[in-house]
């Protein structure tokens, strides 16, 4: 599940140096440069990827990559 999320945030990096030194923890913002607006397609494709449903609350939380496969990992197992 990891290596899907990642291909999918490094569709929306313009930078592929962000990559190089990559761990779980990295900031979507800071690290990856990846913006509020950009976010959105993420979830979107998450959303359809994985045939589940992220709530505001959800998106709020994911702050790093560890943070998106926590959240997508818990809506599978419901």
């Amino acid at each position: 599940m990891e290596e899907i999320i990642i291909d999918i945030l490094k569709k929306y990096t313009f930078d592929n140096k962000v990559w190089e030194n990559f761990n779980a923890n990295m900031d979507l913002k800071n690290d990856l440069k990846i913006n509020s607006a950009r976010v959105v397609d993420i979830v979107l494709d998450l959303e359809e990827k994985f045939d589940v449903e992220i709530s505001d609350a959800e998106i709020e939380k994911m702050k790093t990559v560890q943070d998106i496969v926590d959240v997508v990992g818990k809506l599978l197992k419901k």
